[in-house]
């Protein structure tokens, strides 16, 4: 029994010895924002024509950089879920779903435009207005993020 009650404070007495030998290595964080060579442009979210209804986020990605990044996740300021979703055509009908991932390989870009990649915005926050805006943050396949913002247009506005 007293061997039980030993081995917590034997492996609390091991780790903190552990961590002072670990000879200054730096702390893990969380990674910023922005630290991926992606560019966004002409952001705008669409607000839907009937209130209650999804919207959706249309922009242009450019890859400055020499790796390619892998987009996983969309997060939008005053909505209470985004999601990456896709158009394709089926037996002549266009479908959308979501699509776990966009690839914007290095050196290139990657439109997020009607009837193709974009972002549905759900729960919609009704202080969202035509002439607005607000932030939306990707996420790359290994946590990096990159933040902009994003112009908020009517139903009925150009996309």
């Amino acid at each position: 029994m007293k061997i039980t009650r030993f081995a917590p404070l034997a492996l609390g007495l091991a780790t903190v010895a552990l961590a002072g030998c670990s000879g200054g290595a730096e702390e893990t964080t969380a990674p910023a924002v922005d630290e991926v060579a992606l560019e966004v442009s002409d952001a705008r979210l669409m607000l839907p024509a009937v209130e209650g209804r999804p919207g959706a986020i249309y922009f242009e990605v450019a890859n400055t950089g020499d790796r390619n990044y892998a987009i996983r996740r969309a997060d939008v300021e005053g909505a209470g879920n985004a999601e990456l979703h896709g158009s394709m055509e089926m037996d002549g009908q266009m479908m959308m779903d979501s699509v776990g991932q966009v690839l914007v390989n290095a050196g290139e870009s990657e439109s997020f435009a009607p009837g193709g990649f974009h972002v549905m915005v759900f729960d919609l926050d009704p202080a969202l207005e035509a002439g607005g805006s607000t932030e939306m943050t990707l996420t790359v396949v290994g946590g990096k993020k990159k933040s902009f913002p994003v112009e908020i247009r009517a139903a009925g506005d150009e996309r």
